[in-house]
Order: C-alpha cells, then sequence, then structure tokens
C-alpha cells in the first residue's frame, strides 16, 4: 500500500505542479505586459519590470493554486484512468475508498506547501516587490525591517513599523531636524490613522532638543496635519488578501481593542487558514468524475464538468463571503461554509460511484 500511496501522490503532485507552472506563467505575462506602461518614468526600466513580476508570483501562486489542484488532478488521475490503472487498482481488490484515502494524503502535502506560501512567502515577496518598485521610480521610500519603511519629507524622517490597510499605521518614529541636519525633536506613537484629511497620532512621546535641555512631553491624541502623504500606501501597503494569517489575526484584534469594526479583516483571516483546505475540496470535486462510469461520457466530458464545478465553486465561496459580510453573519461561517456544502456534494458523488 506504501507504494500506491507513493505513485498516486507523485502523480497527483506532478500534475498540480505542470498546471500551476502553465497558469501563472499566463498570469505572469499579463503582469509583465501591464508593467510595461511604467517604463521609462523615472528610472523604471524593463529588467525593474521584470523584477516586479518575478516577486509577484508567490502571489499569483497561492491565488490559484487550488483551480491548479483540480486541473493537475484531473489530468493525472485521468491518465491513470485511461490507461487502466485504475481500474486495475479496484481488480486487485482495492477499494474506492482506499484509492480516495491516498489521493487525500497526497493533498494533504500540498495543502501544507501552499499554506507555507501564503504564510511567509507572499507578504514576504509583496513588500519586496512594492520596496523595488517605489525605489526605481524614485518614491522617495525605502522599506527596512520586515513589515516597515523610512520615508523622507524635506528635513524630517519618518521610520514606519507596521503598515496596514485603510490608512492605518503602528510604531511611528518621526526625527525632525534643523537646517544644519541637527536633530531637533523625536516624535514617537504607538498607531496613526488618516481621518479627515489629517494623522490621528495615539499615545504619543515627544522630545524636543532645545540648547539646555531635553523638553519631553506625552500626548493620548495629537493631531499631524502634513506626516505623510496619504497616496503611499498605493506603494506600501498590502492588501488583507496578501497578509500573513499571523498580520490579519493581531490587526483585527487591533481594530477591536480600539472599537472599530473588524469583521472585513477578520474574513479574510478565515479566507486565508481555509485557501489551501480549499485544495482537498478540489480533489473531492475531482474525484468522482474520474472514477464515473464511462458510459457517462469520456475524459474530456468529465474534466469539462468537473473544471465548470470548480469554477462555480470559486463563485459560490465569493458569494456567500460577500453575502455574509453584508448580512452580518459570523466571519468563519461565511468563509467555511462553501467549502462544506463542496465537500457534501463531493462525498455524495463518490458513494454513487460504482
Amino acid at each position: 500500500m506504501k507504494i500506491l500511496d507513493q505513485h498516486i501522490s507523485k502523480t497527483i503532485v506532478n500534475g498540480t505542479l505542470m498546471a500551476l507552472l502553465l497558469l501563472v506563467s499566463l498570469l505572469s505575462f499579463v503582469d509583465f505586459v501591464d508593467e510595461v506602461s511604467n517604463v521609462g518614468k523615472a528610472g523604471y526600466g524593463l529588467l525593474d519590470a521584470a523584477y516586479f513580476v518575478l516577486l509577484s508570483m508567490p502571489r499569483h501562486i497561492y491565488d490559484i493554486f487550488p483551480t491548479a489542484v483540480l486541473l493537475g488532478s484531473l489530468l493525472s488521475l485521468g491518465t491513470l484512468a485511461s490507461n487502466s490503472e485504475l481500474i486495475v487498482m479496484r481488480a486487485a481488490g482495492i477499494s474506492i475508498a482506499r484509492i480516495v484515502r491516498s489521493v487525500l494524503q497526497s493533498g494533504l502535502i500540498l495543502v501544507l506547501l501552499i499554506a507555507l506560501v501564503g504564510e511567509v512567502l507572499v507578504p514576504m515577496s509583496e513588500r519586496k516587490a512594492q520596496s523595488a518598485k517605489a525605489t526605481a521610480l524614485k518614491q522617495n521610500i525605502s522599506m527596512g525591517a520586515q513589515h516597515g519603511f523610512w520615508a523622507r519629507d524635506g528635513r524630517r524622517y519618518i521610520y514606519v513599523g507596521r503598515v496596514y490597510p485603510d490608512k492605518q499605521m503602528g510604531n511611528l518614529e518621526i526625527y525632525e531636524l534643523d537646517k544644519n541636519q541637527q536633530l531637533v525633536r523625536e516624535t514617537y506613537a504607538k498607531s496613526a490613522s488618516y481621518q479627515n484629511n489629517s494623522w490621528q497620532l495615539k499615545q504619543v512621546k515627544q522630545s524636543s532638543l532645545l540648547t539646555d535641555h531635553v523638553k519631553t512631553a506625552e500626548y493620548k491624541n495629537l493631531q499631524w496635519d502634513n506626516l505623510l502623504n496619504p497616496d503611499i500606501f498605493n506603494v506600501v501597503s498590502v492588501q488583507p488578501q496578501n497578509m500573513s494569517a499571523m498580520d490579519l489575526y493581531r490587526y483585527s484584534r487591533y481594530l477591536q481593542n480600539n472599537e472599530l469594526d473588524a469583521s472585513h479583516f477578520k474574513l479574510a483571516f478565515w479566507i486565508k487558514i481555509m485557501t489551501p483546505v480549499s485544495s482537498l475540496v478540489m480533489l473531492l470535486i475531482a474525484l468522482p468524475f474520474v472514477f464515473g462510469s464511462q458510459r457517462s461520457g469520456g475524459a474530456g466530458q468529465r474534466m469539462m464538468v468537473g473544471l465548470l464545478l470548480g469554477i462555480g465553486f470559486f463563485m459560490l465561496n465569493s458569494t456567500l463571503n460577500h453575502v455574509g459580510q453584508i448580512y452580518g453573519f459570523p466571519p468563519f461561517i461565511s468563509a467555511v461554509s462553501p467549502m462544506i456544502l463542496a465537500s457534501f456534494a463531493g462525498i455524495y458523488a463518490l458513494r454513487r460511484v460504482h
């Protein structure tokens, strides 16, 4: 049985990787064509565009992975069926349930792989892509730490430790210099948000360097009209779907602690958790069409129906996610309900296979 598990796993993984390579290559080509429109602006060249597209590939891999699993499994398992390998397995006394178990075991490998990509590689590559593009376009931004960046505005240097969507920032350090490039004031704020055309800083500590002493002050709230151009968020902020699950969880807690609506980010968190699991759902959708009776149609027809069902699943998933948010359903329910429905449909179809 171990040899059987290894054979099925190798077949599915290879098929998924081939489908993934094809889909990501297509999306990356479209991205490159789009980036060519920026070539010639400031110092942005073709190599910069290619580097940006390269760093964007992990995001495409994560987004398109469940679809690649569906296509890859249909192709690879379809090959086993066309070579009569599945018939031989069943003739040898191996039940459909045992074959399904081997398929799902290989799916677990894919789930762990894509979860690692989404949690580690996507956020990191997105920040590097934005940093490289900002530098090439000479936007006076330098991405420093894993989650932060430096910005310069005249004689003011600003370090932002964390950047969140909706024009929210955390752990700000502001250094103000005089005309002789001497530090005259340092300001630290735990958080900042852009509201009513000005920045609202919270939990502020400020130190002013005078001639003979240092003056310190603390403010619960401090308004700063010209801190950063809010358009900077188009460059440095990472969209919720590209944030790691841990960052989404932390930001949701931050919004809750400040009595702000966190439902959008809670939903993004659960979608982030459930997206790798959807790869297993894609396998369940594919299996009935591979094991289906030859009299019900050819392999090409089964693949087409399976692909349409996969597209239908993603449409259902997106619809229920947004409907749940509109009507105030718990984010967990909105994220998990499409997968539960699709899983039951796949299991029901498998039980009808003879």
